[in-house]
């Protein structure tokens, strides 16, 4: 059970579009948060920023979710802070630019000697570069020796299978990395560790010979090679996090602070209380019926995706922007929806939501608590993931993502709880 889901590339803000949605009738959304249960000062937590972005990005990042992320040499205190690292619950791993690091980072190599790297999908592409060992530190939680992926083109060519729009620099990563914090412990698992050219390999791994183009072709790479969940391999509070943002005011805001805690149920200040747990299905997914009562749909919760995407606009009612803003939905007046996410485990929660008009963000505004747009790809792709409650979800919740196969309240996992 993997997820590899959406980065939400940056974008400029946008000009008009059209209106006429339909499919409304819901409540309208009301925030409620319980606050942070967690300091800044607390060995499990670090700062949670939505802003603009990384500086050279050019265009706002719009609804952009970091963190800073320190990297050291192995067994060193010769490190690194990267800031405006993606924080993404549906992926697994650390990535970084290859241009923002100074550190020399040893290679992963395997058995021969050859260097590993991976070809990492996404919804808007493909990251591509080699792993190195780092020791990564985040708050006062260390994790030694870990596989990371250093993503560019800097020291091995794009590989030609390694299908996708490449994500190889600033411009198309739109962050200087990303932390991915999902429910899972290595990015890839058994699946990448069969053999090459078996059915059950995804051919993301790769093995390079030589620094010139073709020399990297995919391989079977073992599980404990590949890049792995960072919060899976701290000493304590390893079993999952929770994401911690406060509401966000119709028209959206300047800026977002919050909190990433680490650990569930480890410490006084992570405790699932009384949330509503939703445990994930075989394939890693949630359902989602919409609206609520309605059709079910496979769905899941991103952090790392701008948006509520979600099925397309014959499906949804709602009018697609057009011109710049293509990939948003444009309903003008805010319509109110409503929605049920179903676990695996059966229960349910309901949830309401807004849509608004995707090409008129404020100008001064980076966060936005009703952007959506269609799920790329919607019924022409068996694998597509219909329903993708994005960052927008997280404004006004604290939410629990829970690694799979760890000791916690809840159960052994994965699951997400709000």
């Amino acid at each position: 059970m993997r997820k590899t889901l959406g980065i939400a590339a940056a974008l400029a803000f946008l000009t008009n579009c059209g209106e006429n949605p339909s499919g409304s009738g819901g409540s309208a959304p009301e925030c409620r948060w319980p606050g942070p249960s967690a300091f800044l000062s607390d060995s499990n937590a670090v700062a949670l920023y939505v802003d603009q972005g990384p500086q050279g990005l050019g265009n706002r990042y719009a609804n952009g979710l970091f963190a800073s992320v320190t990297l050291c040499e192995p067994g060193t205190a010769n490190c690194q802070t990267i800031d405006h690292m993606l924080v993404d619950t549906g992926s697994v791993g650390v990535r970084v630019l290859e241009s923002e690091l100074a550190l020399t980072l040893p290679q992963v190599t395997d058995a021969s000697g050859l260097v590993v790297a991976e070809c990492s999908r996404f919804v808007y592409g493909a990251a591509w570069g080699p792993l190195r060992l780092a020791d990564v530190q985040l708050g006062g939680e260390t994790a030694e020796n870990l596989p990371v992926q250093t993503i560019g083109t800097r020291t091995y060519p794009l590989a030609s299978d390694c299908a996708g729009t490449p994500i190889t620099d600033l411009q198309t990563l739109a962050a200087n990395g990303i932390l991915g914090v999902g429910v899972s412990v290595q990015d890839c698992g058994q699946a990448c560790a069969a053999p090459t050219g078996s059915l059950l390999n995804p051919g993301r791994y790769y093995t390079c010979s030589t620094t010139l183009s073709g020399g990297c072709k995919i391989a079977s790479v073992p599980v404990v090679q590949q890049v792995s969940n960072p919060v899976a391999l701290f000493p304590n509070d390893n079993n999952g996090t929770i994401i911690e943002l406060p509401c966000v005011p119709e028209g959206g805001a300047s800026a977002v602070s919050g909190t990433l805690v680490f650990g569930i149920g480890t410490q006084a200040n992570n405790g699932l209380g009384n949330t509503t747990v939703l445990s994930l299905d075989s394939s890693g997914f949630l359902l989602t019926a919409f609206p609520a009562g309605g059709s079910q749909y496979s769905s899941y919760l991103d952090s790392g995706s701008n948006a509520f995407y979600f099925l397309d606009a014959a499906t949804s009612g709602l009018r697609p922007c057009a011109g710049s803003a293509e990939g948003y939905y444009c309903a003008n007046p805010t319509v109110n929806l409503d929605a049920t996410i179903i676990g695996a485990n059966g229960t349910s929660a309901n949830i309401a939501f807004s849509v608004g008009d995707g090409s008129r963000l404020a100008a001064s505004a980076v966060a936005f608590s009703d952007l959506a747009g269609p799920v790329p790809g919607f019924s022409t792709h068996a694998d597509t993931v219909d329903f993708i409650w994005g960052l927008p979800f997280f404004f006004g919740r604290n939410v629990f993502a829970a690694i799979e196969n760890t000791s916690k309240p809840g159960g052994a996992g994965p699951y997400f709880a709000f």
